[in-house]
């Protein structure tokens, strides 16, 4: 196992997310997913060894199933064999973590689809009942399934934490035909997946997609989808609702932030070594269930 990768350094404009850094070519982008991990909208010190080439494997396995729904992304190419010239020095740093995508305008619009109660839509279902101004039946209880799929969308907040929001909040920001388009897509993709997953074993509680427009105005989805960072994973051979899950997800670091003296603001504490091989065992884990392949 190799160390973690907390940062690359190619010499190229760059803008560094909590993840990945992104870097400009000009006609594409080429997106790196580093070993960084964050949480809380707080980055860690330390990182997860093969975190970064475990959430782009697993997001191009669900790239590569996602042609049947007929909903475009932004994949141009993984091979860096066949990046462009001026990315062949620097392989060792992008090989298995890095993605050659079309350019697209983000839309400010984290895309939630819900299929259980669970994190925030959990707080603030048990504050008014409903979850986005999504009215849902009175009595339910942590993590249950709810009575069919739900799109709960947040802002995206270059600081601090997403707000939720709701869906007519979303249509003033990017026009209702677009949050419309962005509701059907995020429920059909969430949908098939959770369908996929369950027949692996896997629930898919919630997840998050980003989708941007091309110059001729399509849509497309971008950036990561379905991985351990973007979703909650829960193993079905457990699902008990009333309670926190069992997971494959981050969710293990957030537990056990919670149980430090820590007020969720910069700088995180270090994770120890357990909490570290924990993470990537469970984001291991769920790669080999979803997708049927070894490590």
């Amino acid at each position: 196992m190799s160390a973690a990768l907390l940062k690359t350094d190619l010499p190229l404009s760059v803008r560094r997310g909590k993840v990945r850094d992104v870097y400009d070519l000009g006609e594409a982008l080429l997106i790196v997913a580093t070993d960084r991990i964050s949480a809380f909208d707080c980055i860690m010190p330390n990182g997860i060894p093969d975190k970064g080439k475990i959430l782009t494997a697993l997001s191009l396995f669900w790239f590569g199933r996602l042609s049947a729904l007929d909903i475009p992304n932004h994949l141009i190419e993984t091979d860096v064999e066949r990046f462009p010239q001026a990315l062949q020095p620097y392989r060792g740093q992008l090989a298995g973590r890095s993605m050659l995508v079309k350019k697209a305008s983000v839309l400010p619009i984290e895309c939630v689809a819900r299929g259980y109660l669970a994190g925030s839509g959990w707080k603030e279902y048990q504050k008014t009942g409903s979850v986005c101004g999504i009215k849902l039946p009175p009595g339910l209880r942590q993590c249950d399934k709810l009575p069919e799929p739900i799109f709960t969308p947040a802002t995206k907040e270059e600081s601090g934490h997403d707000i939720n929001i709701g869906f007519e909040q979303t249509a003033e920001r990017v026009g209702r035909s677009v949050a419309e388009r962005l509701r059907e897509m995020t429920l059909r993709i969430y949908a098939w997946a959770a369908d996929y997953a369950a027949s692996r074993g896997v629930i898919i509680a919630d997840t998050k997609f980003e989708f941007g427009t091309l110059p001729n105005g399509q849509i497309i989805l971008i950036d990561e989808v379905l991985t351990p960072d973007s979703s909650r994973f829960w193993p079905a051979s457990q699902y008990e609702p009333g309670h926190d899950q069992p997971s494959f997800d981050k969710q293990f670091v957030r537990n056990w932030l919670e149980a430090q003296p820590w007020d969720k603001t910069p700088p995180a504490p270090a994770l120890p070594e357990e909490v570290v091989q924990g993470t990537r065992q469970r984001y291991i884990e769920a790669y080999e269930l979803l997708t049927g392949k070894r490590w």
